[in-house]
């Protein structure tokens, strides 16, 4: 037994309350059992019982023993002094004078403890795989949407920071979250940092020439040290110089890494697909917060890098069987799902403008599910995801509850113990 799991066992009223007495005798009814307290003093807040006809209105303190209390000298501290009741999973002896007590060890269905050993001993990160089947469909439907509003509040803790640290422009924030995600997971801190070098404004103000904005990004990300063979890496080179001296620019420590990546995810491809992502709109912030749909910024997104990039990869690399280097769907629906939508949600948050909120809810519903390592986990234990809101509740879930044993967190750890 945890004193997590007996407060959950309190909260819920996981036992038999027929009957029900303290342990002087007297016979107990709950007619509320309080709002949990993760906050310093009682477990429970603002309960309501009967104990032979006399209303209580007060805390409630759960423990594991009964000498719990005096071990964690509770008498002693003032929070405690409008506790009502002592919630106890076993009576060891000690008892306090005005203070009634209750003990469930026999009172908790044995199911229910024997489902939660199996939960915490289980040692994959979906424990509660053998009981999925038993979970019903609306059960995860309400779940899920739990979840991806979840993910979306907590994205938007982070960008609204990041708001505050650009002094609350969006378009400087936006900026930041795009840096970073067109990254991908392997380059996303490196791009940042490149994207934290250069402010917004320089960006915008030669927005009309995509040979400078790609000498920034690639400058400034310690790409253009080399001697160069072909004649465009050498004007980007030469044309670093001059900004980096008019902008009193310096690159950022470190380099970006290209071992095992797809060429067309090398981060000199989606530099310069960043680069004419700028070139090509003016206050984009606002232009994704104002669209209607989502396909009006689907085709925002589908830019392609300058005509040197159509033959390589790499500024060094031997000239290659033409290509255009187009931001692919994939691509498309990564920046959709964790730059687009996340922003759109947390502008509505921190504005407290609903219509942005169901906007971005609705957009990420548009958007395929994802295919990852932890949804492909998922689907093997038969639980499908349709679009990216499922995938991102998955993630959530997956990320936030099932590796961190959050089991009494859960709706569904919630309904395996309850059954």
């Amino acid at each position: 037994m945890t004193e997590k799991l007996l407060q959950f066992i309190w909260q819920y009223q996981y036992f038999n309350k027929t009957s029900l007495q303290v342990s002087s005798g007297e016979i107990i009814l709950i007619k509320r059992v309080g709002e949990l307290n993760n906050n310093q003093g009682p477990d429970f807040s603002n309960a309501h019982i009967i104990i032979n006809d006399i209303e209580l209105f007060g805390s409630i303190e759960v423990h594991i023993n009964s000498s719990d209390w005096k071990k964690h000298a509770h008498s002693n501290d003032n929070n405690y002094k409008n506790v009502i009741l002592h919630v106890v999973w076993l009576d060891d002896g000690f008892e306090l004078n005005n203070v009634p007590l209750l003990e469930l060890q026999s009172l908790v269905p044995k199911v229910l403890l024997n489902h939660y050993n199996l939960l915490m001993q289980n040692t994959e990160v979906i424990a509660c795989t053998n009981f999925l089947e038993k979970i019903n469909d609306l059960t995860w439907i309400s779940w899920k949407e739990r979840l991806a509003v979840e993910r979306l509040i907590e994205k938007s803790g982070i960008i609204i920071q990041t708001l505050n640290n650009n002094k609350g422009n969006w378009e400087e924030t936006l900026w930041h979250l795009l840096a970073y995600n067109f990254g991908l997971k392997v380059n996303s801190l490196f791009f940042k940092q490149v994207a934290d070098t250069i402010p917004i404004h320089i960006l915008a103000k030669n927005k009309s020439n995509v040979l400078v904005l790609e000498s920034l990004l690639l400058g400034q990300a310690n790409l253009l040290n080399d001697e160069f063979e072909f004649t465009y890496p050498n004007q980007l080179k030469k044309e670093y110089q001059y900004q980096s001296k008019k902008y009193n620019l310096k690159p950022i420590a470190g380099t970006a890494l290209f071992l095992r990546m797809r060429p067309s995810n090398f981060p000199t491809i989606r530099l310069v697909q960043l680069a004419q992502l700028v070139s090509k709109s003016n206050h984009l912030f606002s232009i994704i917060k104002e669209a209607n749909t989502i396909s009006e910024i689907k085709k925002l997104l589908k830019v392609s890098a300058s005509d040197y990039w159509n033959h390589h990869y790499t500024l060094k690399d031997d000239i290659s069987e033409e290509k255009a280097k187009t931001i692919g769907d994939k691509m498309t629906d990564l920046i959709l799902i964790n730059t687009v939508v996340p922003i759109v949600f947390a502008y509505g948050y921190f504005n407290n403008e609903e219509k942005y909120k169901k906007k971005a809810i609705d957009w990420i519903q548009e958007i395929k599910s994802e295919e990852n390592i932890i949804i492909s986990d998922w689907k093997l234990r038969n639980i499908i995801t349709k679009s990216a809101f499922d995938s991102q509740a998955l993630i959530q879930l997956n990320n936030n509850y099932c590796k961190q044993k959050r089991c009494l967190d859960c709706a569904i750890g919630n309904k395996i113990l309850r059954n």
